[in-house]
């Protein structure tokens, strides 16, 4: 059995002369929760949808739980749980949906979904329909993770529910899933959600992945410097940006802190400051890098 819950080789995605995905290769390792981070528009739900066996590949391919996605859909299903489009049979209600989908679910959990309805304050007797945005959205969680998955893959989850809500729906897929060793692959644009659950971060950008990391060793390794001096270098593999201004050089480097510091001091340079990045500071340069049409190396 592979380590890997996720995997794909060159992934490609054309519509027309339009590039969705453009031979992206991702790792998502079992038991892990894995970000998947991009703009609006920039691959992240084209790629879900490839893997869930709703569109084809142009090239490439993709494995989920050792399965080949687009040919062995059916055992995919039966062991991944999909939140994607958020759209169910209109006309049932929650309890209705319940009970329609309990049967395509062999590892299918009545205790779960009770509590899920109730831990997510589901109206489970009103029609689809007639839900809020937010209330369909928990609607679709819950009967993901009814399923009791060995995977679950969700694209954008929390793009309707309110704060509270939001963090509830967290620590649920910390606490109940991914402790149990249950793995989550989780697309989103909004960085400081996917920032407090994850482990690996992936980001996409304009169908390229531009990096894909343990988020530890992404913390670690990114850096904000503001230096004053001469004759400062303008590229090295370890600069990923360089703005100057008024005398002050801001360098963000991906890697090699301490070598590039050093050589600075050697030079003569003053540095000013040397400050921890976040993630959503990170997914800015990165993406702001590839917009400007600068290659960036992904880290492995």
């Amino acid at each position: 059995m592979t380590d890997l819950a996720i995997q794909t080789h060159a992934l490609t995605k054309q519509y027309g002369s339009l590039a969705a995905l453009d031979r992206v290769n991702m790792h998502v390792e079992r038991g892990s929760i894995y970000g998947f981070l991009g703009r609006n528009g920039a691959g992240k739900t084209t790629a879900i949808r490839i893997l869930a066996g709703l569109a084809p590949a142009t090239s490439g391919s993709a494995h989920v739980l050792g399965l080949e996605a687009g040919r062995d859909n059916i055992a995919i299903l039966e062991r991944t749980g999909f939140v994607i489009d958020k759209m169910l049979l209109p006309y049932m209600t929650g309890r209705d949906l319940l009970r329609f989908n309990r049967g395509f679910f062999p590892t299918w959990s009545d205790t779960l979904a009770r509590r899920y309805a109730e831990a997510l304050e589901i109206p489970m007797d009103r029609k689809f329909k007639k839900l809020s945005h937010g209330n369909k959205t928990k609607l679709c969680l819950l009967l993901a993770l009814a399923q009791s998955p060995e995977l679950l893959i969700l694209d954008e989850p929390t793009s309707s529910l309110d704060p509270v809500v939001t963090d509830q729906l967290l620590r649920i897929l910390v606490e109940d899933f991914a402790n149990d060793g249950r793995t989550i692959f989780m697309s989103s644009h909004h960085l400081s959600e996917v920032e407090k659950v994850a482990d690996w971060v992936g980001i996409i950008e304009q169908g390229h992945l531009l990096l894909e990391a343990r988020l530890d060793d992404i913390r670690a390794g990114y850096r904000r410097i503001r230096v004053a001096g001469e004759q400062l270098p303008a590229t090295s593999p370890e600069i990923l940006t360089r703005h100057a201004s008024e005398g002050v050089t801001e360098y963000v480097l991906c890697a090699g802190e301490e070598k590039f510091l050093a050589d600075l001091r050697n030079n003569g340079a003053t540095v000013l400051e040397v400050l921890p990045m976040n993630l959503s500071e990170i997914f800015v340069e990165l993406v702001g890098k590839e917009k400007n049409n600068v290659s960036v190396e992904a880290m492995a």
